[in-house]
């Protein structure tokens, strides 16, 4: 079993950076691909970034590429999202999800375990 956790949302201007960790508590998170998705109110949950426990392989939506990284460390089972060049249009609830298997996939459905969500708001 995997429980996730995030944290680090908050508020931030425009062109600001924010850094949100999804934290584990299963002694699995190592071999588990990691996905980052995001919902907005009234629009549909999508992906925006994942990374492959094998190798670290990582794969980005096009609207945040050059602008978000993802990395991940096994021995804090936590996986960081960096934030940078924020734009009102990120405005949404972050969520980090788990799946068993190396590719990162971008549909929500093909993860199993999901964390609550933690909210960033881009507004000047």
């Amino acid at each position: 079993q995997v429980q996730l956790e995030e944290s680090g949302g908050g508020l931030v201007q425009p062109g600001g950076s924010l850094r949100l960790s999804c934290a584990s508590s299963g002694r699995t998170f190592s071999t588990h691909t990691v996905g980052w998705f995001r919902q907005a109110p009234g629009k549909e949950r999508e992906f925006v970034v994942g990374i492959s426990w094998e190798y670290d392989r990582t794969r980005f939506a096009d609207s945040v590429k050059g602008r978000f990284t993802i990395s991940r460390d096994n021995a804090k089972r936590t996986v960081y999202l960096e934030m940078n060049s924020l734009e009102p249009a990120d405005t949404a609830v972050y969520s980090c999800a788990a799946r068993e298997g190396t590719l990162v996939k971008v549909v929500p459905d093909e993860y199993q375990y999901w964390g609550q969500g933690t909210q960033v708001t881009v507004s000047s």
